[in-house]
């Protein structure tokens, strides 16, 4: 809704992605529907929803703050879950090609 925030947001991520490049580093990237339904099991949950899921997961105490901050943690724990699952996978197939 704010443009603002959004180019400067685009910004940010263009540099930290053009970081990681240069470095060879690998990437991924999530959208937030993929985001929120590995998180909550949901792709059209809320904020309070996902921060809730968070807490939940993390154990935590008390919700991230500030609320961007559960947003972080979230995307931290959809590039856990599914960078696992990738890697399971692409084993499966360097396996399955051995036979």
């Amino acid at each position: 809704h704010n443009v603002r925030t959004v180019m400067g947001t685009a910004q940010a991520s263009g540099v930290a992605v053009l970081a990681a490049v240069r470095q060879g580093l690998p990437l991924s990237s999530y959208t937030p529907s993929e985001v929120k339904a590995a998180v909550t099991g949901h792709g059209r949950a809320d904020k309070s929803q996902v921060a809730a899921m968070v807490v939940r997961l993390l154990r935590l105490d008390q919700r991230p703050r500030p609320a961007d901050a559960s947003d972080a943690l979230a995307l931290a724990i959809c590039a856990l879950w599914r960078g696992s699952a990738q890697a399971r996978l692409s084993a499966a197939v360097t396996a399955g090609g051995r036979r």
